[in-house]
């Protein structure tokens, strides 16, 4: 089982990039109808720079798709026996 850790922490860690991009596009559209500028969403309200502002939303993601890794992982190895030649 802890050869299988790091496989699901790598999931979840493409998963969260993957889904990164558009999710940061959907959620500056949907505060930009509020009037929210993409640069506020980004800096947590201004509490941290852009890099490591835009850096802490991907760690959100890659909890949330941690979450999601560890439910589709497959955790116990199922090989379909093969039938016995007679």
């Amino acid at each position: 089982m802890l050869g299988s850790l790091p496989q699901m922490a790598l999931m979840g860690a493409v998963v969260a990039t993957l889904a990164y991009f558009p999710l940061a596009i959907v959620l500056a559209l949907l505060f930009a109808l509020f009037g929210v500028r993409w640069e506020t969403v980004a800096t947590f309200g201004g509490t941290f720079n852009t890099w490591f502002g835009l850096f802490a939303w991907w760690l959100l993601a890659f909890a949330g798709a941690s979450i999601y890794a560890a439910c589709a992982f497959p955790w116990e190895d199922k090989v379909p026996a093969e039938p016995e030649k007679e």
